[in-house]
């Protein structure tokens, strides 16, 4: 009995430093729409539960980069590619999890 609790508390910490990391590290929060913000949204791929996307939209007067950050089960965190958006301007960042991932966990994003 007590080795399941101390596997359950154990999982629980291991949840919550994830979920620390992922936001004090790479996601950013998705801002609303308006002059002047960059919008972003991420998800999975609706066929392929290993791919990652971040849609961004471009609603400054001046260029921006960025990149989709994808958090991937039992295997190594990657990054999608640096996209460049003109202001005004929408596009998608994708990254995969290795095969032998439980599949996306969450998409956050990176701006520059």
């Amino acid at each position: 009995m007590h080795s399941r609790k101390r596997i359950l508390a154990a999982s629980l910490a291991t949840a919550v430093s994830a979920v620390g990391l992922t936001v004090a590290g790479v996601a950013v929060p998705a801002q609303a729409a308006g002059p002047g913000t960059v919008d972003c949204d991420g998800w999975v791929h609706n066929n392929d539960p290993d791919v990652g996307i971040a849609g961004c939209q471009n609603n400054t007067d001046h260029t921006v980069t960025f990149r989709a950050e994808i958090v991937c089960g039992w295997a190594p965190d990657v990054s999608g590619n640096w996209v460049t958006l003109n202001p005004g301007q929408y596009s998608e960042s994708t990254g995969s999890c290795a095969f032998y991932s439980t599949g996306v966990g969450s998409v956050g994003w990176t701006i520059q």
